[in-house]
Formats: structure tokens, C-alpha cells, sequence
């Protein structure tokens, strides 16, 4: 279903996902590109995770993390616990989903499809809770928020093993990762 590697994808670059047209757990995905900049990894964590659920913003923000982590990964002395919470985050979001039970769609990029993502205009967001299903929540985008988030971090497994052989602080939260 994936047909290419997601992590070497040209969507990876943080101006070319719409965050502000996507979903956290507390609000729009605008100030993602900001928080991943500054490195604040507990908070993306609190935003792409709440209680087992994850979110439209959740595959991108793994895809341009992961990215950065993989360049990193060359010294994994440097990696720090802070920096493995998304992903540690996620796992624990995914460990109780059955990756079979549901369809995605085609492709990660699709959910940038004007369908799935929200108006520009942030004045009606309540609106759109109220009206039913909003922009990305029917049943086969969301799936697709798992299903996608899974599959990268299965494409990183070799990264993750790469940063605890090489960083024995980080050991137990990496074998909690590769479960």
C-alpha cells in the first residue's frame, strides 16, 4: 500500500505540510513547525498524543522528526531521552491498535487532500465539532493518522537501533520503541 519510503518523501520539509489546517489534541497544528524547531519533544509529544489517540498532525510531525533524528543518529551519544518522547508517545498510542481492522488511504500524502484538512479561516472550528464528523475524522483518514505513524516508525527501526547501540542511556526507552 505504501509503494515508497515515506521518510524520504519531499512533504518532510516543514513548510510544505498545511499545520495549520490540521488537528492536535488541543487545537490547530499551527505552531508545530515552531515547537520542532526549538526542540520542545515533550510538548509535540502532548500534541501529536492524548490518551491513546492520535492526531492529522501525528505522521508529519514522526516524518520531519524522524528525518532530523536520522541525520542525528550519526553521534547517538547526542540523543537525548527528551528527544525520543514523540516517538515513545506514539508507540504507546499504537500498541493496543490493530493495524488489519481498518482501510488508509492510498498514500500518507493523500490526507493533505482538501477534503481531509480544515478551512483556513479558524473562526468556525467549533462548527465544525458540533456539525458531526470535521475535516479528517471519518473513519478511513483516521486509520490513516495510525496506520501511517506505524509505518514510520517501523521504516525507522534501523535508526532506533543505530542510537541504542550507540547510546546505552536510551537502551530501555529503544527496546520499548521496537516492541
Amino acid at each position: 500500500m505504501i509503494g515508497e519510503n515515506a521518510m524520504n518523501s519531499k512533504l518532510a520539509s516543514l513548510d510544505c505540510i498545511p499545520w495549520q489546517r490540521m488537528t492536535t489534541a488541543y487545537g490547530r497544528g499551527t505552531d508545530i513547525p515552531q515547537l520542532i524547531e526549538e526542540g520542545q519533544y515533550h510538548e509535540l509529544a502532548n500534541l501529536i498524543e492524548h490518551q491513546g489517540t492520535l492526531w492529522q498532525v501525528t505522521p508529519w510531525v514522526l516524518l520531519v522528526l524522524l528525518q532530523k533524528l536520522a541525520d542525528r543518529a550519526r553521534q547517538p551519544e547526542q540523543i537525548t531521552e527528551n528527544e525520543m518522547t514523540p516517538y515513545a508517545a506514539v508507540a504507546s498510542a499504537l500498541a493496543f491498535q490493530d493495524m488489519e481492522a481498518g482501510q488508509a488511504v492510498d498514500k500518507m500524502e493523500d490526507l493533505l487532500e482538501e477534503k481531509y484538512l480544515w478551512p483556513e479561516s479558524e473562526e468556525e472550528d467549533e462548527e465544525q465539532w458540533e456539525e458531526g464528523e470535521p475535516p479528517g475524522y471519518d473513519p478511513i483518514p483516521f486509520f490513516s493518522y495510525y496506520y501511517y505513524s506505524n509505518d514510520l516508525l517501523k521504516q525507522a527501526e534501523p535508526i532506533f537501533i543505530a542510537i541504542k547501540d550507540g547510546n546505552s542511556k536510551l537502551a530501555a526507552i529503544v527496546d520499548e520503541l521496537l516492541q
